[in-house]
């Protein structure tokens, strides 16, 4: 596993567009910290968000985490990158040619995948702990400590969306196909959301309860929109009659069902793979 590995980290250093991509994510990633920093002092009209709270324990985590998934599309880039470059350069039927299997060559894939979303999770992890006490009015540890279900959601997030990609840079062979795809497919769902929920099922949690099996929505419900969570928001939501009943827990369920889908693509892209005459 550990030579699968090396080979395809030496290939996404060795390119320079992904070796790009890949730091900029990650200088991405540092710059949450920056929110702090973030004010408004407009008269009597004064905005701090540092001081709003999305900085302390435990509500940080999900903020944080939250926010980090957003930037998931620069990796996603590196992914479909990587799998087109195998198709661009041949590497793919080299390293077949070499004595790599092709359950060796997806292995190392998807073990890339899992890399790249356990050092994501570490980082925002790290830079969660140095600003929730720098920021946080709650340092004891039973709190700081709380709520870390959070971060492996947002593991788990990384690891089925980057399969996701890698599915469909096998699928389409072409990066900013399969990146089109990824974006069609977003409309699709999209478009289904909201036919079965404003035409088919208005008034009805039915249309959400179909939608947790599709692959992005599933995704997208391990971590809930925090925002609506801070007390400011909460007090405005009650000042103006609008009764916030969202459920912002990470339920094991969904976690099972982007865990399929998380296997479902990395055996379909395998399938692929071996049917396919190189």
């Amino acid at each position: 596993m550990k030579r699968l590995l090396s080979i395809e980290l030496q290939k996404i250093w060795l390119n320079k567009a992904s070796r790009v991509l890949t730091l900029t994510y990650f200088i991405l990633l540092s710059f949450i910290a920056l929110i702090a920093s973030i004010k408004f002092d407009l008269g009597i009209f004064k905005f701090h968000l540092a001081e709003m709270g999305i900085f302390n324990f435990p509500f940080i985590w999900h903020f944080n985490t939250y926010i980090a998934a957003i930037l998931k599309l620069f990796l996603a880039i590196v992914i479909v990158s990587m799998m087109a470059n195998e198709y661009s350069y041949g590497t793919l039927k080299q390293n077949l040619i070499d004595g790599m299997s092709k359950k060796e060559f997806i292995l190392s894939k998807f073990l890339t995948v899992v890399l790249f979303a356990f050092i994501s999770t570490v980082f925002v992890f790290i830079m969660s702990l140095i600003l929730g006490f720098s920021f946080s009015s709650y340092t004891e540890l039973s709190i700081v400590f709380s709520d870390l279900e959070y971060l492996l959601a947002f593991f788990i997030k990384l690891v089925a969306f980057f399969s996701f990609c890698l599915f469909l840079g096998i699928l389409v062979k072409r990066s900013a196909f399969a990146l089109g795809f990824l974006f069609v497919w977003n409309i699709i769902e999209g478009i289904i959301k909201g036919i079965l929920t404003f035409k088919i099922f208005p008034e009805s949690t039915i249309a959400a309860r179909i939608m947790q099996f599709f692959p992005l929505e599933s995704m997208s419900n391990l971590i809930v929109e925090p925002i609506s969570r801070l007390s400011l928001v909460k007090t405005i939501g009650t000042q103006i009659g609008v009764e916030n009943i969202k459920d912002y827990s990470v339920h094991f369920t969904t976690i099972l069902i982007v865990l399929s889908w998380t296997l479902i693509f990395i055996y379909l892209s395998y399938k692929l793979l071996k049917n396919r005459d190189l």
